[in-house]
């Protein structure tokens, strides 16, 4: 890529988009430009056919999708397959055909098949049944990454996939029926603490292993693949370690300062049992993350403080 290349970051001011654009920034890239939902509904393929010809973007990262926790994943499966299909059908086509010179979609951990081998390789896609409370979402990721393999395939176009890990820090989503857990522990422990609450309750039993990924490190491993990588297969972004569910709790709660204790409702779902990735091939291309789990929290936890009244909640 080149420093005046026009990047434009579909999803620029969530949770990754924002990263990644923080991200490029940082390196000096001056033509970063972005679309508000209501300024681009990506599902409207008009609308984004209209957006690429005008706009004639160098560079496209796919960051926008629609997402949410188990709960959001379980009650609104036809929502997630439909609109994520939508999104990506629309922006990849219209990547190829207007000529953008490289395409960085992201995918997500739940692509892979529930009982795949731990560490989870790149190569375990396609390879076992997927974990059910997020199915539809993850058939969605992975045509999206498969349409790019497909598009380099036939039509030579430079379109890269990555796969970043369960991802934490600015911007993160804390409405708690849609937000993933590390957030939502932190505003539950949050407003327990200024409530004064005796108790936090937590879903299942605290026994399933996640990794978890500062998002600024996710999105500097994508400029890096951008800068970097021009492979046909995905590569997995993450920290190569995990945390049981009961220990990320223990450590948001000690790193807010709540002092009560933690109820575990294990009438509620745990998810799959492991999910975590090898990440070998983006350490054999020259990348590793540089914010540990403790920083990253209390960094998280800092951000959301400042910004609690316009967070989303």
């Amino acid at each position: 890529m080149n420093l005046d290349d026009k990047i434009y970051v579909a999803g620029h001011r969530g949770l990754v988009g924002s990263a990644i654009v923080r991200s490029l920034e940082r390196k000096g890239y001056k033509n970063v430009i972005g679309r508000t939902h209501s300024e681009l509904d990506l599902k409207d393929q008009v609308a984004v056919r209209n957006f690429f010809e005008t706009e004639k973007p160098d560079v496209v990262v796919l960051a926008a999708a629609k997402v949410g926790g188990i709960n959001a994943n379980n009650t609104a499966p036809a929502d997630f397959a439909y609109e994520n299909l939508q999104i990506q059908c629309n922006v990849i086509k219209c990547c190829h055909d207007f000529k953008v010179k490289k395409l960085l979609f992201l995918g997500s951990t739940c692509i892979y098949p529930k009982m795949a081998p731990q560490p989870i390789p790149e190569d375990a896609l396609l390879t076992g049944p997927l974990e059910q409370t997020n199915e539809a979402y993850a058939i969605a990721k992975i045509s999206g990454m498969q349409m790019c393999k497909y598009f380099k395939r036939q039509y030579g176009d430079n379109f890269i996939s990555c796969m970043p890990t369960n991802l934490y820090g600015p911007y993160d989503n804390y409405e708690l029926s849609g937000s993933h857990v590390l957030p939502a522990m932190i505003r539950k422990f949050h407003e327990a603490k200024v409530n004064g609450a005796p108790t936090v309750e937590l879903w299942g039993t605290g026994s399933p292993l996640r990794e978890f990924l500062y998002v600024d490190d996710m999105a500097d491993a994508c400029v890096f693949l951008l800068e970097n990588y021009d492979g046909e297969q995905h590569v997995n972004i993450g920290t190569g370690k995990e945390v049981t569910i009961k220990e990320l709790a223990e450590l948001v709660k000690k790193t807010v300062g709540f002092e009560g204790e933690i109820v575990w409702n294990k009438d509620m779902p745990d998810g799959t049992p492991r999910k975590l990735c090898d990440v070998t091939k983006l350490h054999s291309l020259g990348f590793m993350h540089k914010v540990d789990l403790e920083e990253g929290v209390q960094l998280a936890y800092d951000w959301f403080k400042e910004n609690v009244s316009s967070a989303r909640m």
